[in-house]
């Protein structure tokens, strides 16, 4: 059966090997580049889920100040709003065909 080759002709094993020849900062920020491309998603995920609770919470304040209510229930409502918004756009992320 042997090493599987791809279409380069070069043995998986042999082609994911380091170069002995590449400078060892070059090697090592393009890990780090990899590294953050594929986390991506999942960090753009954690900011519009933390962003629309902000958002929609402090709408919620605004609406509340201008209101004069005494208590803080559009405030409340705006944060529940933006967990509800926030863990919409996680899920969409996560579960992505």
């Amino acid at each position: 059966m042997g090493i599987p080759h791809r279409e380069s002709g070069v043995p998986d094993l042999v082609r994911h090997m380091p170069n002995p020849n590449d400078h060892f900062l070059a090697r090592s920020f393009g890990v780090l580049q990899e590294n953050v491309r594929r986390a991506g998603p999942a960090a753009s995920a954690g900011y519009t889920l933390i962003g629309a609770i902000a958002v929609l919470g402090g709408a919620g304040h605004l609406i509340d100040r201008w209101a004069a209510t005494s208590s803080p229930w559009f405030l409340l409502c705006g944060m529940l709003l933006g967990v509800v918004v926030g863990f919409y756009e996680l899920a969409k992320t996560v579960w992505k065909k």
